[in-house]
């Protein structure tokens, strides 16, 4: 890659640096805060981190089209990535309205997956993506006008919408969308899909950067406007790469997480119940969230479960589940 290029990731990964850490303290100053509940005393921390996340995304991409604009004189792209940009944004004003209002109208839990519905008219209506997929257990597909009007909305809804459920630990969701799309960048770079690898890159970075403030102890929590907006991303990945067979792979422990919670009717919590001494237990006898899955998994090796361990546990079987999934589609 041209230096000038390699800067965008830099230039993601520093804005959102920077704007995190202002963040922080805009967001107390407005009493914006949320209350970090795997923690005993119930310290207040700053909501909405995604804000950050976006801005810096949003930095990386500009200057990266820019440079091959005007630069290098190659523009082909700029539909398909201005279409990825404006779904991205669009999921993030969606989460944003969801974290200051949802809780307000009381929207019910089917209910919010429609809110994320229109971030993927901008993806559909520029008709990217290849309309034949490979499908696991199906094979090669070709959906012809169903792909734009049926199978994008279908993965941006869903993928933005899962991406939300294993959430509530301090570090977890940027996490995994960092282990996510650094997976799904290396496979576009291995199919010879340089620019989509990047487009997977830019978001990795911004969320390392947001890492360094939403890790254990966490100053800064990402909220709905980070989860809708990375999950929507990974679809968007997904369609300009015609990796969609990936993407249903890597998803595999969101599938986990919803068939325990559907067992609780989507109404048990994924937090842990902390005790005196920094240790998590799951809430209720049954399992009803992946994280509850983990806390005991861990208490039964060592008796004490903390919140980082939670997290970690979950990260590590996420990687696995990514280099086997990685594995599976570029020798299959």
């Amino acid at each position: 890659m041209n230096p000038l290029l390699a800067l965008s990731p830099a230039i993601a990964f520093v804005v959102s640096l920077l704007l995190t850490s202002r963040w922080i303290k805009v967001a107390h100053a407005a009493g914006i805060v949320g209350i970090d509940m795997n923690k005993l005393h119930k310290p207040k921390v700053a909501e909405m981190g995604g804000i950050a996340v976006v801005a810096g995304f949003l930095s990386g991409v500009l200057w990266y089209v820019g440079l091959n604009t005007f630069i290098f004189g190659t523009s082909s792209r700029n539909l398909p990535i201005f279409a990825a940009l404006t779904t991205v944004l669009m999921a993030a004003l969606i989460g944003l309205v969801d974290d200051t209002l949802g809780w307000k109208a009381g929207l019910k839990q089917w209910q919010k997956p429609l809110l994320t519905l229109p971030a993927a008219l901008p993806m559909m209506v520029v008709n990217v993506g290849v309309s034949t997929m490979a499908l696991p257990l199906i094979g090669r597909l070709d959906l012809g006008i169903l792909y734009p009007l049926l199978i994008v909305p279908i993965g941006i809804v869903g993928a933005s919408n899962a991406f939300n459920m294993i959430a509530g630990f301090n570090g977890l969701e940027a996490g995994m969308g960092i282990i996510i799309l650094f997976s799904m960048g290396t496979a576009a770079y291995l199919l010879g899909k340089p620019w989509v690898g990047v487009l997977a890159l830019l978001m990795t970075a911004s969320l390392l950067a947001f890492l360094i403030y939403n890790k254990y102890p966490a100053k800064v929590f990402p909220g709905d406007t980070l989860t809708y907006s990375v999950g929507a991303f990974i679809a968007c990945i997904a369609i300009l790469g015609n990796m969609e067979r990936l993407a249903v792979l890597l998803y595999a422990l969101y599938y986990l997480d919803f068939a325990l919670s559907l067992r609780g009717k989507f109404k048990v919590e994924a937090f842990g119940v902390p005790d005196e001494k920094g240790c998590l237990k799951e809430p209720r006898q049954k399992l009803y969230h992946l994280t509850h899955l983990a806390i005991r998994l861990i208490r039964l090796i060592k008796g004490c479960a903390r919140e980082y361990e939670v997290v970690v546990l979950i990260w590590a079987m996420q990687v696995l589940i990514s280099i086997l999934a990685l594995l599976h589609y570029l020798l299959y």
